[in-house]
């Protein structure tokens, strides 16, 4: 199977699509003003506990206060270690490769959130989950710090093997390896990468992350309250660190910059790798040139047309993700029955596709058409699970009930895409969703450069919305000057208050 990462990494904005067989699997997208916290450690404080939710907020520097559960404020930590030597290997064996919020369920009993915090504390913690809509920052107290090959657990000494390596003499070679040159009081999962790696090289990542552990703690010594202790590596290095395997043929990436930071980042964690690393040149942009961009703008929309001519509905509520399927335009060759089995099946695996890309999480609701034989609900299922194996993100299927639903979970630590990328919609007061302002601007961007051969002249045109027009003259000032210089031509912004939001027009002498 062929695999790829493309990053498309501008000052304003960087994508990253990973991508099988040439279709987009995965985007991640990363803006300065919009930056992912997940991971990143800061020095906070305590600002309210509530018992009568076993929580509390703590500033960290953020616009919102950010919440922390009682299971993830574990200063006891000898108990920590006691409860986990009770656990079976086969609970260490589900260790994810990397969760800063997972433990023993055990532990909500043992302790009170007012027993552990109270108002004015200073707190060293780490993001596990990204603010979300109207939900703050989630923290946690237990910090992980995420290698290439494995990922140190400072604030214990338990050893965990990533699920996903499932060749039982080679989880136990690593069990001991890490065992015997671990230093001691320090905690450590093997992550799915460092299968087959020499013990040599893993204590040189251990040495490197514990290093990076004490340079964390003597921050917090001195520093100020809130603020900011480490920063996760950027979305390009953490595609670097994550996705960049051997099965992985190549990395192309269109920022020279960039190219040298990846090719920098090699030389220290992964040598052998560098020969998979290219650097685009085309003037066309590299999202164009991989088909890429057709399939971010078919996710964010609300209907997504199956083959056969059916077509599913996917539709973001407060608490959950609700997916309909219909058989649309399609009206089978035999009978009834089979024409919805078909449609349904093949709507499982763009459903699977979906949620990945989208990245859709928390509780999802899919309602299949009816179906009366428990043989095909039974099917359906299956392969409603067997898609989601590709899925990085943890999920839990339940059986198809009698009318036709599937309840899942799914893992979600950040934004949808469709929140990312999108706005309420102003026209309509919030009940639907347009593009951005900034995803407008970006969209421009790429439609001048990608229009820009064909124009001659010493400027260039651009009527917008006036919104946008303040926006590309304010914020995105830089964004234009970086395309007048690209292009060696002005552009004249132009405010139009007739247009949509989403509308604009470039004029120019064509050749």
């Amino acid at each position: 199977m062929a695999q790829e990462l493309i990053i498309n990494a501008t000052d304003h904005e960087t994508r990253v699509a990973y991508v099988e067989n040439g279709i987009l699997q995965e985007l991640f997208v990363e803006r300065p003003r919009q930056c992912d916290i997940a991971s990143n450690i800061y020095k906070g404080r305590v600002l309210r506990v509530l018992p009568g939710m076993q929580a509390a907020f703590v500033d960290i520097g953020l616009d919102q206060a950010a919440f922390i559960y009682v299971a993830d404020v574990l200063n006891d930590y000898y108990e920590f270690e006691q409860l986990m030597q009770l656990s079976t290997d086969e609970d260490e064996d589900q260790l994810e490769e990397l969760d800063p919020g997972q433990r023993p369920p055990s532990l909500d009993e043992s302790f009170l959130i007012e027993e552990l915090l109270h108002e004015g504390q200073e707190i060293m913690v780490q993001a596990s989950k990204a603010p979300i809509g109207s939900k703050g920052a989630r923290i946690t107290s237990r910090i992980s710090l995420p290698g290439r090959l494995l990922v140190l657990m400072p604030t214990t000494s338990h050893i965990g093997i990533s699920r996903r390596i499932e060749n039982e003499d080679e989880r136990q070679r690593l069990k001991e390896a890490i065992a015997a040159i671990r230093p001691e009081n320090f905690g450590f999962i093997a992550r799915t990468v460092s299968e087959g790696v020499s013990a040599e090289k893993l204590a040189n990542e251990m040495s490197f992350l514990v290093s990076l552990w004490e340079e964390i703690q003597r921050k917090n010594t001195t520093a100020s309250v809130p603020s900011l202790l480490h920063k996760e590596l950027n979305v390009t290095l953490r595609a670097v660190r994550d996705l960049f395997t051997q099965e992985v043929g190549k990395l192309i990436i269109d920022s020279q910059s960039g190219y040298e930071e990846i090719l920098q980042f090699l030389d220290t964690f992964m040598p052998k790798l560098k020969d998979s690393v290219e650097l685009y040149e085309s003037r066309e942009p590299i999202f164009d040139a991989y088909n890429l961009e057709s399939e971010i703008s078919r996710a964010l929309k609300k209907k997504v047309w199956l083959k056969s001519g059916g077509y599913i509905v996917i539709e973001h509520t407060e608490a959950l993700v609700a997916i309909d399927v219909n058989t649309g335009r399609f009206v089978g060759k035999y009978n009834l029955e089979e024409t919805i089995s078909k449609t349904n099946l093949e709507a499982v695996k763009e459903i699977a596709y979906q949620i990945r890309l989208r990245d859709l999480g928390g509780l999802i609701i899919i309602d299949f058409i009816d179906m009366e034989k428990s043989s095909n609900r039974e099917r359906v299922f299956n392969t409603l699970k067997d898609a989601l194996k590709k899925d990085r993100s943890k999920t839990n299927v339940l059986p198809m009930s009698e009318l036709g639903l599937i309840e899942m979970t799914r893992k979600r630590t950040r934004e949808t895409l469709n929140r990312m990328l999108c706005e309420p919609c102003f026209y309509c007061e919030g009940e639907g969703y347009l593009q951005s302002k900034r995803t407008i601007c970006y969209n421009i961007y790429r439609d001048m450069r990608r229009e820009s051969s064909e124009m001659t002249g010493q400027s260039i045109t651009l009527k917008v919305h006036p919104e946008t027009a303040e926006l590309l003259l304010g914020e995105e000032q830089r964004m234009i000057e970086s395309l007048e210089k690209w292009l060696n031509k002005e552009i004249i912004i132009h405010p139009e208050s007739k247009f949509h939001l989403e509308q604009w027009e470039m004029y120019g002498k064509y050749e």
